[in-house]
């Protein structure tokens, strides 16, 4: 991570939408294109978040001044995990392209004229899909959110190094574990088999990513 707004030392600072709309504000006024990252386990409210501070800082900014780009873009496509082995714990970090997430945000943060196209994940196809998300030379920030982001593995480090800022979004267990479960028949499995995915593929994760909160410059709790 590039800031030192994340070496606190083991004192983790509470957050709220106003205090990280101050944050992508002042890093809008930096030179260059600037990375924001929210982080946190599966179901609390991650992409809520990121979507919120994009609306709030592109009213503040100018629309094209912000752009969101999440780590599920990079999420292999089920015909490679299947050839992994990895499908029945799809989610888990080795299901993500990590290397090309880091390279795109590497990409986005160059000088550059072009447009850098980024994926996105189409939750009705449970898919990644190319080229989804543009953003152009006139973005300032970009906020992405993930599970993963920090991660201490060599992959995921690469993708930290690439990110200004982190910070940790976590909801209580009961409203998260119920998102999850929602958002999976939602999406197509029944009642039982999207419990038993929560807690045997959701959950690891969950905990994986918790460890990490340490690591955040922040803390933001939602609150449903």
């Amino acid at each position: 991570m590039r800031s030192p707004a994340n070496d606190h030392n083991g004192s983790i600072e509470h957050r709220t939408l106003d205090d990280l709309l101050d944050r992508v504000v002042a890093y809008a006024a930096r030179p260059g294109t600037s990375v924001v990252g929210i982080t946190g386990p599966p179901g609390a409210g991650k992409t809520t978040l990121a979507e919120a501070l994009v609306a709030a800082a592109g009213a503040q900014l100018g629309q094209s001044a912000v752009a969101h780009v999440p780590m599920d873009g990079f999420h292999l496509a089920d015909v490679e995990l299947r050839r992994l082995g990895r499908l029945a714990r799809k989610g888990a970090p080795d299901t993500f392209d990590a290397a090309g997430y880091a390279a795109l945000l590497q990409r986005i943060r160059l000088p550059r004229a072009e447009v850098v196209y980024a994926p996105a994940f189409e939750r009705d196809l449970e898919q990644p899909i190319a080229g989804a998300i543009g953003v152009g030379p006139e973005v300032r920030v970009v906020v992405t959110e993930g599970n993963y982001l920090l991660l201490e593995t060599a992959q995921w480090r690469a993708v930290a190094a690439e990110i200004d800022e982190i910070w940790y979004c976590t909801v209580d267990d009961a409203v998260r574990l119920r998102r999850l479960v929602d958002r999976h028949i939602r999406f197509g499995k029944p009642a039982e088999a999207a419990r038993r995915w929560v807690q045997e593929v959701d959950e690891p994760n969950a905990r994986l990513v918790a460890a990490t909160a340490c690591r955040a410059a922040g803390v933001v709790r939602m609150t449903s």
